[in-house]
């Protein structure tokens, strides 16, 4: 099943990691470590979902896109 893809990085202002789904517009998460990132992104992401689902917004459908590097 494909699921929503998740960006986690460092952000040194919030001296922390966020998780955010590029997907779900303004759907994201704040953690101490990635891992605890990941897991409140699940919520927030859920969340999202829920109150679409509600308000009768579209939801839009997974994307995945991957970044390829090539080297030189």
């Amino acid at each position: 099943m494909k699921d929503y893809h998740i960006n986690v990085f460092y952000s040194d202002d919030d001296e922390g990691y966020i998780a955010d789904i590029p997907d779900l517009k303004f759907c994201s998460a704040f953690g101490e470590t990635p891992e605890v990132a990941v897991r409140e992104v699940q919520i927030a992401k859920s969340a999202w979902l829920e109150a679409a689902q509600a308000t009768g917004k579209p939801i839009p459908l997974p994307r995945y896109r991957p970044i390829i590097y090539q080297a030189s």
